[in-house]
């Protein structure tokens, strides 16, 4: 009867496609199993989902603060091991930092300012 469509659940839908193993590949990079778990999660929500719910938008906010290194300096958190682990010359760094990017303007031209902030802090 009636069609709706989200235009911005749309644009997210066709980049986490098309960056879906890059953006698992870095999971697993800087969060190890759990975070490639969470994320391949994630993927699999955003690509079954007719709306982009807060836990969505939450979820894409802790994926982008593992890609923008949030919490590596954290000795408490396991991305700070992982991290340690990277050697900074390797070629996948400069692609983590593009897809943080990326995935950056992909949320911020889909999901009003106002309405939440890309990477929820810690208290």
């Amino acid at each position: 009867m009636f069609d709706c469509y989200d235009p911005a659940l749309a644009a997210l839908q066709t980049f986490l496609r098309g960056r879906s193993e890059a953006l698992q590949s870095a999971a697993l990079l800087l969060g190890g199993q759990p975070a490639l778990k969470a994320t391949q999660g994630l993927l699999d929500e955003v690509r079954a989902s007719t709306a982009l719910s807060r836990r969505l938008q939450r979820d894409l906010g802790k994926l982008h603060a593992l890609l923008s290194l949030e919490h590596v300096q954290d000795p408490d958190r396991p991305e700070a091991g992982y991290f340690a682990a990277i050697d900074p010359s390797w070629s996948c760094v400069e692609e983590i930092c593009l897809l943080a990017d990326e995935l950056a303007e992909v949320f911020d031209a889909v999901i009003p300012t106002e309405a939440l902030t890309l990477a929820p802090r810690a208290a």
